[in-house]
């Protein structure tokens, strides 16, 4: 393949151009017969979704094998050229079935151009699209849930259901797992708890100097005896600020003094949400309390200003990175019962007070945040390090880069073999459809251009 250096993030692309990184990990590992997987993702931003087709990218290029990823242009596609992936940008985002019909068979001729082996989804949109290759190549067709989707009636069960449609399904919790069985009734055998890994040499307290954590408090304008409450994620409803602010109004309503709650994530105007929550921060007169702060480019800064970590989700949000990188940090977490699970923070009573690493409480229940955060900040300080240094441990045990590396490659080595008889069945069902083909002729037009050279035959 040709060897390009990612594009910018901004920069214009043409639809289905692809870039390549110089495979340094790849080269290092070659196999005789690598695993060429299409990987599926809207966008490749800062969304749990982007964030772990990028880990994936990494992990098959450094094993030897061959992903090609296909999104939307974003910051992390020099991660994953840097990795030694192959980068197809084309915007995979879009809901319009149109367009998602469009990008199925344009992922349709990637796969057959590349001789993929699978194709894994991550993200709805593009997983319909994703399905659709699959069935046109028969390709196994993967998909991994990073949270729970609201499933509120009918055809959003049905939109979200395409996730559940993967010959293996992976989830990023034992949470989320149980979540997915639950809604879609689909065997166990085709689940897999596949968490994130974090990268421990830049989450680690001891590595963080005052200086950097002291410059970002000042850019936030906090005082050296202010407590600082961490909220991380984007600026969306399901995340729960506006239970936040609600605790924090209760928590000045108690006479608590010297506290800060920050906000920081991306805002990316989809929704009214935002204006909202400036509307509740101006009515229960908390903006001397609360801080929406711009994304943050030193995050292991960010947690380590901060006293605690919160996490106010409103819907079962699987495994949050954001969560794992603060008990890295050394940090005790607070996590709603829909933020994250026993598989992920410790808590009682599930577990004796001594290896706790956070404490819980009810999802949408403010008043319940607000005395969370009272016992939180009522224990003495050696109590509350103590939690911090279990959380990191328990982390550092549990979601090691390698151990996630290991049970990855083991599900890609089943998925590109088990599945490999199925093929013909799937190709002739796909074929039966007149309408499919009808569409084929009529996205015949698609424009797509490859960089790459020709494969040598397998």
């Amino acid at each position: 393949m040709s060897s390009l250096s990612a594009p910018h993030p901004h920069a214009a692309a043409t639809p289905g151009a692809s870039f390549t990184g110089d495979r340094r990990g790849a080269d290092s590992g070659e196999q005789r017969d690598p695993i060429r997987a299409l990987i599926a993702v809207p966008t490749l931003d800062s969304g749990a979704a982007d964030a772990g087709a990028a880990a994936l990218a990494k992990i098959l290029s450094q094993a030897g094998h061959r992903p090609i990823v296909v999104s939307r242009l974003g910051r992390l596609v020099a991660d994953v050229t840097a990795a030694g992936a192959e980068f197809v940008a084309l915007d995979m985002g879009g809901k319009n079935p149109i367009s998602i019909i469009r990008n199925g068979f344009t992922l349709m001729r990637i796969a057959r151009e590349r001789r993929c082996d699978l194709i894994h989804a991550h993200g709805r949109a593009a997983a319909w699209s994703a399905f659709l290759a699959a069935r046109l190549t028969g390709l196994p067709f993967v998909t991994s849930w990073y949270k729970g989707f609201r499933d509120q009636n009918i055809l959003k069960h049905f939109y979200n259901g395409v996730m559940a449609r993967g010959d293996r399904v992976v989830a990023a919790s034992e949470q989320l797992a149980q979540l997915v069985n639950d809604r879609y009734g689909i065997d166990w055998e085709r689940i897999t708890v596949l968490p994130s890994s974090i990268d421990f040499e830049r989450f680690d307290p001891a590595q963080v100097t005052r200086e950097r954590v002291e410059t970002l408090r000042r850019s936030w304008g906090i005082k050296p005896d202010t407590k600082v409450i961490l909220v991380v994620g984007r600026i969306l409803r399901r995340k729960g600020h506006h239970v936040m602010v609600r605790a924090a109004q209760r928590l000045k309503d108690m006479g608590f003094k010297d506290f800060l709650c920050v906000f920081v994530g991306e805002d990316r105007g989809h929704t009214h949400y935002t204006g909202e929550l400036w509307d509740l921060v101006l009515t229960t007169r908390t903006m001397d309390v609360v801080r929406m702060a711009a994304p943050v480019a030193d995050m292991p800064a960010a947690y380590a200003a901060a006293a605690v970590v919160v996490s106010a989700a409103v819907q079962p949000e699987g495994l949050q990175r954001a969560i794992l990188e603060a008990q890295a940090m050394g940090r005790p977490v607070i996590v709603s019962d829909l933020g994250a699970g026993p598989d992920v923070v410790l808590t009682a009573p599930a577990v004796p007070d001594g290896r706790v690493t956070g404490l819980r409480y009810a999802a949408s229940d403010d008043a319940a945040l607000a005395e969370a955060l009272v016992r939180l900040f009522s224990m003495p300080e050696p109590n509350r390090r103590a939690m911090g240094a279990r959380g990191r441990d328990w982390v550092c045990a549990h979601f090691e880069p390698a151990l996630v590396a290991e049970q990855t490659l083991r599900l890609y080595a089943a998925v590109a073999g088990r599945m490999a008889s199925r093929a013909p069945r799937r190709r002739r069902r796909a074929i039966k459809s007149s309408s499919l083909r009808a569409l084929a002729a009529t996205s015949s037009g698609i424009e797509y251009n490859s960089l790459a050279k020709t494969r040598e035959p397998r």
